[in-house]
């Protein structure tokens, strides 16, 4: 755990703590601090290749940037925008992505200095069907952008009871809905080496889908699954055929105060088996799952209710860490 800072979106509005930061210190302690509590933090993402920038997302007030692991923040563009994901360029850490509500994506060249509009998105075939009921006003909005580890203009987009679309040219042009993926995203990442590999957990009837061929074909995968309401997935970042997936019969069991999760691993070839550390369903939803980039089997589990939990064992036994966020609400991150 040496070394080792999470930083957690917890779902507060203005006024309180939407950021929640926990950093293990030199004297084998967590220090937990509660922060922003003058913004409405959404999302986070920080660079692939330096551990102190951080990037979050906000209700309103665009784009932050940290340089000291989300300590102190600084206004980074885009804003009055609603940011809902954020993906930094593990080929070129000054791109940065941004989508936003209503649906669209915004693209930085220079670390948020200066940002522009994805035109070629807001010509994506059937984008006019795209209708959220998650939150009002009832616009789609981008739920995830990931990036491929591989080829530095291969993009994929997930829209929240939208669609699942792809760039190849960095954002210029995009794809239609890709057959096999889940319409209604919730989750969606690029493993963190192989290219080949994405992963999408998600609603309408799936669960699950995976891709290994770049985000070009999908299937879906519901065998073993218990529910099929996906909230978040992860990869091993060494055995890219290993995943994971929480899943609830629906979003008042997802992310309501009285969950109802299941938890599970797939290998290819293999149905999903359940993993986690109480029987199904669980009382805690893990609502972001995050895996440590060159240890194999390693996978943290943040909770709905602020807990985080860590195996080392791609799941099969499991560690509650000694600290508590409050409650943590779609994204938990990694630095160090």
């Amino acid at each position: 755990m040496n070394g080792k800072t999470f930083l957690a979106t917890t779902g507060a509005h203005h006024g309180e703590a939407s950021l929640a930061r926990a950093e293990y210190d030199d004297k084998g302690s967590w220090i937990v601090d509660f922060l922003m509590d003058d913004y409405d933090v959404r999302c986070l993402t920080a660079d692939p290749l330096h551990d102190d920038i951080v990037y979050a997302g906000t209700q309103g007030n665009g784009v932050l940037r940290s340089i000291d692991g989300g300590r102190t923040w600084e206004p980074a563009g885009l804003p009055g925008q609603i940011i809902k994901s954020l993906a930094v360029s593990p080929h070129n850490p000054e791109i940065i992505y941004a989508g936003v509500k209503p649906a669209s994506i915004f693209k930085s060249q220079d670390s948020g200095r200066s940002w522009q509009e994805l035109e070629g998105f807001l010509r994506i075939p059937g984008r006019k069907i795209w209708f959220s009921p998650a939150e009002k006003p009832y616009q789609a909005y981008v739920q995830a952008i990931t990036i491929s580890p591989s080829t530095p203009g291969t993009i994929l987009a997930g829209i929240e009871f939208g669609a699942v679309v792809r760039s190849t040219n960095g954002g210029a042009t995009w794809s239609g809905h890709l057959r096999g993926a889940l319409r209604d995203c919730h989750d969606l990442i690029f493993h963190a080496s192989d290219g080949n590999w994405v992963y999408e957990a998600g609603g309408s009837g799936g669960g699950a889908s995976v891709s290994r061929d770049s985000g070009r074909s999908w299937q879906k995968r519901k065998d073993g699954l218990a529910k099929n309401y996906g909230v978040a997935c992860a990869a091993d970042p060494i055995r890219p055929e290993v995943w994971y997936v929480s899943v609830a019969p629906g979003p008042g069991k997802a992310y309501g105060s009285n969950p109802e999760a299941y938890f599970y691993r797939a290998i290819e070839g293999e149905d999903w088996q359940p993993i986690g550390w109480e029987s199904h369903p669980m009382k805690q939803m893990p609502i972001a799952l995050v895996t440590d980039p060159g240890h194999a089997g390693h996978l943290y589990a943040g909770t709905t209710d602020g807990d985080v939990w860590f195996s080392a064992e791609y799941g099969d036994t499991w560690q509650q860490l000694p600290f508590n966020l409050k409650g943590i609400f779609r994204c938990l991150i990694m630095l160090g």
